[in-house]
Order: C-alpha cells, then structure tokens, then sequence
C-alpha cells in the first residue's frame, strides 16, 4: 500500500481548503541562471494549503520528500537549492538524472524529524500529505516552530476544482517562492501547448472507460474524481469508471469494477509489485472474468509519478493517449 494512504487520504478528506494566493509583480530572475537570485517580486506572500507564509527572498537550503517535488525543482533549475531529498517512487527521468545524483538522500522513505533538521534546512517541501504526518514528529507547525518554511504539493488539499489548473498554479507559486517566475511560466506555456496537441490528436474520438488498479486485494485502491489522475484520463480520451469518488485515491469494491465494465485497466507502475504481478492479479481472478477489459486484456501503464501532480502530467496525458487510442495517435 502506498504511502498516500492513509495519511494522504486523511488529508484529501479532512483539509480541503482552497488554495489561494496574494500575488505581487513578477520578479525578473536571469532565464539562463542555475542558483535562483533574489528578484524584485519579494516580499512575497502566499496561502498554500491553509498555511500563509511571506518570503523576504528564496530559500536557500530545501529538503524534499517525495518524488514529484523534487522533480518539480529540478525541471525549475533548482538543484543547487536542494540540501536533501527523501522518498521515491521510481526512477527520476533522464533529463534529471545527473541534477538527483549530486542531491544528498536523507533516507529511503520518509526521513525523521531529526534527519531533516541535520541538514539545516530552512524550507521543506512535501508531495504528500503523510509527508507532513504530526504523529511521526514531521508536522508543517513542528518545522515552523524551528524557523523553517514548509510547502504541502496542492494535490492534497485542493478539491472540485480543476487538477490541470492546479498544476499550473502549483509550479507558478513554487517559482515565485524560488524567484524564478520566468522559467515557471515559460513551463506552464509549454505544458498547456502540449496539452491543446494531444487534444487535437483525440478530437471527435468516443472516450473509452477506464479502471485504475494501484493495489489492492480485498479491495481495489484506484483514482477518484478529485485528482490530476482523474483529469490525465479524461484528458486522454477515457472515462474513469470511479470518478464519483470524490477524493484523488481510495478503495473501490470489486463488485462495482465488475458492475463498471471498464474498456481499459490502467495499472499504475511502483513498489515492489510489478506490473505482470498485478496483471497476474486482475486476469486470474474468476469474479472479474466478464469484464470487458479483463477479456480482452485491454490494459495500459503508467509509473505512479506520471500520476500525481508534478511536470510529468502534459507528457503523460499523451503517452496514456496512445495507449488508449493507438490507431488516432500513431504518426
């Protein structure tokens, strides 16, 4: 079971505040520059998730725990910031490879307390809810209290509104935090291009419904409605069968995946299960035999961190594309 669950879970549930933001002009960053320099958007003052923090000038010494986060500083040219990083799910894709490399590993999964103030932070940010988990000494209100700045990724605190957009204003709010405002934004350019191609190619196309597995034996840990994950579906040319389940991840019962009749199963790729394991799981299991995508062994993959919301989502709203509808999206 992941680690979003329960503590991510609990979060989705128990925090849905709106995210909001007290903007002041844009700062104006060197494009070219690798260490981000203090810009004339400071001080800048920022609601994310409950908790109102106001920067004086970017932080200097960040941990980061949980995979698409740290990717999310990579892909903003933020890697000398970066003192530690803790938590992933898979591999880091190429294009970071060598930035991750020279970022020190404060622990395999979540680190302690303790751990994270050796490395004399003064900004933590967090991919999950269960990243900032109280009981286990982590709480955002702990590292205040020791003067350090925390950061909670949207997707845990945010709900009916639309993920896309959240992710838009998750990497514009971290570049302005960064003061790097201008490679958020020339980011956010790119991503909706790519979005309005792969909208193009799907054009007219009936969407296809779509079951998600993550895991689950007694019960089926899938996507909701509430998460990018929903929305990387849709945007896809699918239905997701369980999009009346209003919290990004949660337990569905197998009778209702049954009742669904989903076209396509969508594994999510991670941990130690593998992707034949879970398909060994699904095909051998006698009560989902009727269903269309179990007799057709209909199913596509996608590594967990295309899932969640971070800078892998434009690319993986394609790459999903293509296993949906491989006749509209071959070239």
């Amino acid at each position: 079971m992941s680690r979003r669950t329960p503590a991510l879970i609990a979060a989705a549930v128990l925090l849905p505040l709106a995210l909001t933001a007290c903007a002041t002009p844009d700062g104006d960053a060197a494009a070219g520059a690798k260490t981000p320099a203090k810009s004339d958007g400071f001080p800048y003052t920022v609601t994310n998730c409950g908790v109102t923090t106001t920067y004086q000038a970017p932080p200097k010494r960040v941990v980061t725990m949980n995979q698409h986060v740290t990717e999310i500083m990579l892909e903003l040219g933020l890697e000398k910031t970066l003192v530690g990083t803790a938590y992933l799910d898979d591999q880091v894709l190429p294009k970071y490879a060598k930035d991750y490399a020279s970022v020190p590993v404060i622990a395999k999964e979540y680190p302690s307390y303790e751990q994270v103030l050796a490395t004399d932070p003064d900004f933590v940010y967090g991919g999950y809810g269960s990243a900032f988990t109280a009981g286990d000494g982590r709480g955002r209100e702990t590292f205040g209290k020791s003067g350090i700045e925390t950061r909670l990724n949207t997707e845990s605190c945010t709900e009916g509104d639309q993920p896309m957009d959240t992710l838009y204003e998750e990497i514009r709010e971290v570049g302005r935090t960064f003061g790097v405002a201008d490679r958020a934004e020339a980011w956010i350019k790119q991503a909706k291009a790519d979005n309005a191609a792969t909208a193009k190619k799907l054009a007219g196309l009936k969407p296809v419904s779509v079951f998600v597995y993550d895991s689950g034996d007694k019960t089926a840990f899938t996507a909701g409605g509430e998460g990018i994950g929903n929305e990387l579906i849709e945007r896809a040319g699918g239905t997701n069968v369980f999009a009346d389940l209003d919290k990004p991840f949660g337990d569905a019962s197998w009778e209702n995946v049954v009742a669904r009749r989903p076209e396509v199963i969508v594994i999510y790729d991670y941990g130690a299960t593998t992707v034949e394991q879970k398909k060994k799981r699904l095909l051998t299991d006698p009560a989902l035999a009727d269903v269309p995508a179990i007799k057709n062994e209909r199913f596509a993959v996608m590594p967990l961190s295309d899932a969640v919301l971070g800078v892998r989502v434009p690319a993986a709203v394609d790459k999903l594309a293509a296993q949906l509808h491989p006749a509209a999206t071959t070239p």
